[in-house]
């Protein structure tokens, strides 16, 4: 009779450990599909700043660089460099009197490089606001 009470009391022992077992693997699998809804929009969020943030570094680089080495303002692409820049270098056009050099042919804009680095961070702060809306715990 005690060797009944103790497979009965062995059997019941296994099913609870098998629903626990349970439990935490359905509570893993729950957490896994929470982080999974959060991760997709941040991914594409947070690829989406860098891939505009790179865009707009290398389209100011270009400038920065043009002008630094007395590019021809009237040929195309130079042109089309800073038609595409205009906009981001407007609040910063007048910031600083840009020292010149070769008779003003070669240009150090100083404000174009005060952009580049406005902007970058700029794009960290919009980094760290999108990581708090996605991984803050209320």
């Amino acid at each position: 009779m005690t060797h009944d009470r103790q497979d009965d009391t062995n059997i019941e022992r296994r099913q609870e450990l098998e629903h626990d077992e349970e439990a935490f693997r359905l509570r893993q699998e729950e957490k896994r599909l929470r982080t999974a809804r959060l991760n997709t929009p941040f991914v594409w969020i947070v690829n989406s700043i860098y891939w505009l943030l790179g865009m707009l570094e290398i389209l100011l680089g270009l400038r920065f660089l043009l002008r630094l080495f007395g590019a021809n303002p009237q040929n195309e692409f130079a042109r089309l460099i800073n038609n595409l820049s205009a906009p981001f270098i407007a609040p910063f056009s007048t910031l600083f009197i840009s020292p010149t050099f070769g008779g003003s042919a070669y240009i150090f804009d100083v404000n174009i490089a005060i952009a580049i680095i406005a902007y970058m961070l700029l794009s960290y702060l919009a980094l760290s606001l999108v990581r708090f809306i996605f991984y803050h715990e209320s």
